[in-house]
Formats: C-alpha cells, structure tokens, sequence
C-alpha cells in the first residue's frame, strides 16, 4: 500500500483480522536504520500475531526509510510520517478509531513524542526505548561492563597472560568515569523530553525491557528521576530477562507478542 506525507510516497502494510475485537488498532513506529519487516522479520510476525487475535495492525516505511521516498530524517522529526499512517490507517481499516503506537528503540522514543499531538493515540507499548546521551551510556557502561569484568576470571586470565592492554583499559575505565560524573552535572536532555511528552499525553504505557541489553540499562537509568517516576506512574513493566536488544529468538519475539495482545485487550 503507498501513501503520501508532504508530497512523499510511503510504503505501509495492514494485517486485518476476519473479525476485528474493539474500535483499537496498533501502529508499529519503525525504528532506524530499519525498515517495516524488522529485525528477525519481528514486526511482520507480531501484526500477523494480532491479526489472528482480532487486532488490526499496520507497519510502514517512513520517509527515508526502506521503500518510502524523501530524506532520511531523524527520530524526532517523523511527526507527520506517524500522522499519514494513523490517517490511511484508520481510513482503510474502518473499525480501527484509536491507534496503540508500538515502537522499538528509536521507535519508541518518536512514539513518544508523537503522542501528545493525537487524540486518536490510546497508548503505547514501548521497548527499549532510546534515551541515550554521552554521559548516560558512559554510566550504564562503567557500571554494567567495567564493574562486571573486575569479577570475570576471563578477563584475569588475559590480563595475567598480556592479553589484555592495562594502559588501554586503565584509560577506558577513566574515560568513562570522567564520562559519567558529566551525567551527575548535565542535564539529560533528550530522556527528559520524552518523559514530559508521556506526561503530556496522559496516555496508557507498557514498557518491555530486555534483560541482556545496554539500551534498556540507559533506559532504567533514566527512569530512576523523578520525571520518569512521574511519567511511568500507572505503567505496565515487562523485562525479560534473558533478551537482547532486538528480541531475536522465537520465544521472545513470541513473549513480546503474547504480552502486547494482552494489553491492547485492555484497552478495547
């Protein structure tokens, strides 16, 4: 299916149930660089997922970006390529009045800015969101790479034998310390603007972390403040724990799957 946003074509994809369950339909916010299928065909099987449980959904291209036309474009200015889905979605698929927006990574984070834009949004299901910043990923590093190597005995091994480089690695530890003080002194810019675009919105959450990734850690980082607390105060949380970043096994493309049915079922 080909649409337009702003004189582009996008591309887009709708699974449709044989008989839809409530007026709410997901939309999935493609993270970049990435394109409708996803990694692992992920956002494919997900809306056939759906699909099958009654939920309409649709995956799309937005400009610059797979098979859609116009200039690749960053996170935080496909505002329009989100609402040009929500149009010919809800305009192809009658039955579908409110949209979940379902995004990964990057995904999620343009998910939720666009939130606060849209009545038509009824919430968003949210995984690994990306929140990083230079001094955020150098605190989840030193804390989640650094601290846990000084316990590997892998990692004593190379270094007794000289695999390991003690200036280079002496240097890496330093750098990300000096790193991460920056994080106490800064202001985290982009994960505080997505928790206000959340509080704004007042609108349903579910957040899914992985428990074998360093964009979640940031994440979890970030939502410790009290912006976050605030912003995530009736959310639904899901970390598995054994996942990594683009869920790649069957078993948690399938967890993630069963658990966004779930939810969206609540909202209908």
């Amino acid at each position: 299916m080909l649409f337009a946003c702003e004189g582009d074509e996008l591309v887009g994809v709708i699974a449709e149930p044989e008989k839809a369950c409530g007026d709410v339909g997901v939309l999935i916010v493609v993270g970049g660089p990435q394109y409708r299928v996803g990694s692992h065909r992920q956002f494919v099987l997900l809306a056939r997922h759906l699909a099958e449980a009654g939920v309409s959904c649709m995956r799309f291209d937005y400009r610059g970006m797979g098979d859609a036309g116009g200039g690749q474009r960053d996170f935080e200015n496909v505002g329009a390529d989100i609402r040009a889905a929500i149009d010919v979605f809800t305009t192809r698929t009658p039955a579908v009045r409110r949209v979940v927006l379902w995004g990964l990574c990057d995904g999620a984070s343009a998910a939720c800015f666009y939130a606060p834009t849209d009545e038509r949004v009824a919430g968003l299901v949210l995984l690994n969101p990306w929140v990083k910043t230079v001094q955020g990923e150098a605190s989840t590093y030193l804390r989640h790479y650094y601290l846990k190597r000084l316990f590997d005995m892998s990692f004593w091994k190379k270094l007794l034998s000289g695999g390991v480089s003690i200036g280079r690695s002496a240097g890496e530890v330093l750098g990300a310390a000096k790193a991460a003080t920056g994080a106490e002194q800064n202001d985290l810019a982009l994960p505080d603007r997505m928790a206000d675009a959340l509080i704004r919105s007042g609108k349903p959450v579910q957040v899914i972390l992985s428990g074998r990734d360093y964009v979640a850690r940031e994440f979890e980082r970030a939502a410790a403040s009290e912006r976050w607390r605030r912003a995530l105060s009736s959310a639904q949380l899901l970390r598995i724990d054994a996942a990594d970043h683009t869920f790649s096994s069957r078993e948690w493309r399938d967890e993630v799957a069963r658990a966004t049915h779930a939810w969206v079922q609540e909202l209908a």
